[in-house]
């Protein structure tokens, strides 16, 4: 979700490559499932990303999406940074993990935080984009995720430099960066049916059938979903960010396939 620690705009044009060192040690033979888990049990992980794996469940996670060795993966509006290394375990040191982050989070402590964290990922990269402008290589990835972000592109925000998007170009974008046969992995705070832009402004929530609709417009087929992080006991009124439920949102989770031909 929206990262209100950040106050100033960066123009870049363009999608911004950071050519960032990889690890110097060997990247070790340990993938998918028991890596992931052994990557998470590690005591040198840091605490404050431990903290999100209650609520966030990733072995599932991965497992819903079906990362396998050797897959080349998109972890979209990256943010603190939490999946790419685990997708990175997941997908092994013959797969890759390109981590991407809107230019306008990508500063101060947030900046120093992402560029440390995938500099010591074997097999990571860092891309930087406008928020209202992501693109990507066409046929590039088998697997994205978009973890409790998708709902932002229905936002704008002048304090945080944020213009107007339009969410039906981004599917198609993701939709072309894909793989035929290509997942995309959507997660995201359940909010009630409505005016789209107004919902997330005030509560940073978003319709489920909405996120639908887009990505079919796009060409995706929904194969599964699952209620793997649902949580009846949230009413949807409150905002995600409120201290009663942040952490603890209703989250949908669809898996969209793109076709093979």
């Amino acid at each position: 979700s929206s990262r209100r620690r950040h106050t100033r705009y960066i123009s870049v044009t363009g999608v911004q490559t950071c050519a960032l060192p990889i690890s110097a040690a060997p990247a070790s033979s340990a993938q998918g499932p028991a890596a992931v888990r052994a990557a998470l049990a590690d005591p040198a992980r840091d605490p404050k990303l431990k903290e999100l794996d209650a609520s966030r469940k990733p072995a599932e996670v991965i497992a819903f999406l079906g990362l396998r060795p050797g897959m080349a993966v998109a972890d979209m509006f990256t943010g603190s940074g939490y999946w790419t290394p685990l997708f990175a375990k997941a997908v092994g040191p013959r797969g890759s993990v390109t981590a991407y982050e809107p230019e306008q989070f990508y500063k101060g402590d947030g900046k120093t935080a992402i560029d440390a964290l995938v500099a010591a990922t074997p097999g990571a990269i860092l891309k930087v984009f406008p928020f209202e402008r992501w693109s990507g290589p066409a046929r590039a990835y088998d697997t994205a995720l978009i973890n409790l972000d998708f709902h932002d592109l229905y936002w704008t925000s002048e304090k945080y430099g944020i213009g107007r998007s339009d969410p039906r170009a981004f599917t198609k974008a993701m939709y072309a960066a894909m793989k035929p046969g290509g997942v995309v992995g959507v997660i995201d705070h359940v909010g009630p049916a409505g005016d789209t832009r107004a919902l997330v402004d005030q509560l940073h929530r978003i319709d489920p059938k909405v996120v639908k609709a887009d990505f079919l417009a796009a060409g995706f087929k929904l194969e599964a979903e699952t209620k793997l992080l649902a949580n009846p006991a949230d009413d949807h009124s409150k905002n995600v960010f409120d201290p009663a439920i942040r952490g603890k949102t209703d989250r949908f989770f669809y898996k969209f396939r793109k076709p093979r031909r």
